[in-house]
């Protein structure tokens, strides 16, 4: 193994140690009451398959049968999502065919960050992850299940699925991806419409022509961002079937592959003789593989709490050293955009997630002693799915990439680093993703200029306040303030204004997650400005600088100087009501920091 690999995954087993002992001696004791189902009092087995076929019926009275929870996040208005309408169907024929039963569970919400962007309903968001981990948990608390699929994708949705599960992690669970639409419009000419809108230059008309051509039919958003960052992360971790991730839907394929994931859940389900469940495969060392993989591809820095999130729900404690540790020593292996110009789809084609694996196996970044979905070993995950014939079968991946501009071997990386970087200083603790950010780029030394709402900010830049070095602070968007949207909205005109040849950063208590592009910029800083951060106490024309090589994030003023300063309080009732947000008041309460996950589950303060 690499040596820094080892030396963090060591120091997260003996961090952990007393939580995962907790979390698993706690599975353990549910593990031994399987089949559940045989718990059930006739009543209540015969309200669970009360509504079955008969087939179904006579074969959930044995318990030496199998039933399939089956937990999905399904809805037709987001596009990632809208194939696994049909999946259920495919789920439960294959279940038969294996002499064994599936069922729909449950649902969850799927929001679209897409959609919400810029909006109200985006306040919601980060949120919705722990909502939808304990919809999953309503889902399989029924005790009617041996084995569970999680059909989910998308920001917020496989983490809380995860999170869920791993409260049942007793059963064996198989992530079940419906995989990207087709590459349409160019991503380098899509961002230059958008830039081209920032100024004014085109009108609405041809900008939804261009998002248009860009979000075109069913299947994810094709860019690296926070829903194919969960896909490969999923896959690294052995959780979906080899070569699974970015299969497109509706193929041949894809339907093989749903399958298959049906077989091989119920192959590993107590009653089919199998004793392993996703304890057993999330683990330390498929957590610290999960964090090479998102460093390696420049991945969303959302996963930089959300990852935090999953695994504490599984007993295991990480933290941003963890990952900036790991970054100083992982080569940085793609150029998927935002981080280059070609798409999800490209990097598949040249060799994928399979040649990935096998590259940091070789290179000794990745563990291979893991427990995966298909057996022991993260060498089964080098091999990539084909159709031969009609039948699903696995070869190895291609000996070198496809396309070396997308993926790169282990030992001729874009860069000997990952990319993240964790920011400290007076202004609180942050991180940052460089992996976009030209070198010129790193230090950011300018006045500021204050933001309250991320609107103000289109504002000033339409009136010529801004074509300046400025560092832009947006402050007040934490998730205690409004529940930390996304501010993807500010990536086109900070953009303009770097193309202008001004230096530009941003500084913010919010987030940008996998849209994080070629402007430098310090997110998820804590404390946060509604806190008590000192983002709170900033004003107009102070001195940043954002310095991304060194870590370092401050403001040219003495303890002296911010003490004697008042913070700002500014009017968040607007944040506070309409969209559904005030029913998320005691989650914006309680929530824990962004180092710690920004949950509530497991925040002991609140």
């Amino acid at each position: 193994m690499q040596p820094v690999v080892e030396k963090v995954t060591q120091r997260i087993i003996e961090r952990s140690r007393a939580t995962r002992a907790d979390y698993l001696n706690r599975m353990a004791a549910l593990k031994e009451q399987s089949p559940h189902r045989s718990r059930l009092s006739c009543g209540n087995l015969a309200h669970g398959f009360a509504a079955c076929s008969p087939g179904d019926k006579d074969t959930l009275r044995f318990m030496n049968k199998a039933n399939v929870a089956i937990v999905t996040a399904y809805n037709d208005m987001l596009s990632a999502h809208q194939p696994y309408e049909k999946f259920p169907d495919m789920i439960r024929e294959a279940a038969r065919g294996m002499g064994s039963v599936a069922q729909v569970a449950g649902g969850t919400p799927a929001m679209c960050d897409g959609v919400t962007q810029g909006q109200p309903g985006m306040e919601l968001s980060l949120f919705s992850r722990d909502t939808i981990a304990m919809g999953t948990a309503v889902a399989l608390s029924h005790n009617m299940f041996d084995a569970t699929l999680l059909l989910g994708i998308c920001d917020k949705i496989v983490p809380g699925l995860l999170i869920g599960a791993l409260s049942f992690g007793y059963l064996p669970t198989i992530l079940v991806p419906a995989g990207p639409m087709p590459s349409g419009l160019p991503n380098k000419e899509k961002q230059r419409i958008r830039q081209l809108f920032a100024e004014g230059k085109i009108g609405k008309d041809e900008l939804l022509e261009a998002e248009s051509k860009s979000y075109h039919s069913p299947g994810t958003c094709t860019f690296y961002g926070t829903a194919n960052s969960n896909q490969l992360l999923v896959e690294v971790m052995g959780l979906h079937l080899p070569g699974a991730a970015f299969v497109n839907p509706g193929t041949t394929l894809r339907e093989e592959l749903t399958r298959e994931a049906t077989e091989q859940v119920i192959r590993l389900s107590r009653p089919n003789g199998g004793n392993l469940g996703l304890a057993d495969m999330v683990d330390e060392k498929s957590i610290v593989n999960a964090l090479v993989a998102l460093l390696v591809t420049g991945g969303s820095t959302n996963h930089t709490m959300h990852w935090i999130a999953i695994a504490r729900a599984a007993g295991i404690i990480i933290d941003w050293n963890d990952f900036a540790d790991l970054s100083s020593v992982v080569p940085s292996m793609t150029r998927i955009y935002p981080n280059g110009q070609e798409d999800v789809n490209a990097f598949h084609e040249a060799g994928g997630t399979p040649f990935l694996i096998r590259e940091l196996l070789a290179g000794g970044y990745l563990h291979n002693e893991v427990q995966t979905v298909v057996g022991a070993g993260l060498e089964r995950y080098t091999n990539t799915p084909v159709m031969d014939g009609n039948s699903l079968t696995w070869m190895p991946a291609p000996a070198t990439s496809g396309n070396p501009e997308v993926l790169s071997a282990a030992s001729e990386p874009f860069a000997p680093d990952g990319g993240l970087r964790v920011l400290d200083g007076n202004l609180g603790r942050g991180v940052i993703k460089v992996s976009a950010v030209a070198a010129e780029h790193h230090k950011v030394e300018a006045p500021a200029v204050i933001f309250n709402d991320q609107d103000e900010l289109k504002a000033a830049f339409e009136a010529g306040n801004l074509d300046r070095d400025c560092v832009v602070v947006v402050r007040f968007q934490g998730p205690r303030a409004n529940g930390m949207p996304e501010l993807h909205k500010l990536t086109p005109y900070l953009g303009v204004l770097q193309d202008r040849g001004f230096k530009v950063g941003l500084v913010t208590d919010g987030r940008m997650s996998g849209a994080s592009g070629k402007v430098p910029a310090a997110i998820h800083l804590y404390p946060e400005a509604l806190d008590g951060g000192t983002l709170a106490k900033l004003r107009d024309g102070d001195l940043i600088c954002l310095d991304a090589s060194s870590g370092s994030l401050s403001v040219a003023l003495s303890e002296v100087e911010l003490a004697e300063r008042e913070p700002q309080q500014p009017d968040l009732s607007g944040n506070r009501h309409g969209y559904g947000r005030e029913l998320f008041g005691w989650m914006r309460r309680a929530v824990s920091t962004p180092e710690e996950g920004a949950s509530f589950f497991w925040n002991h303060d609140a």
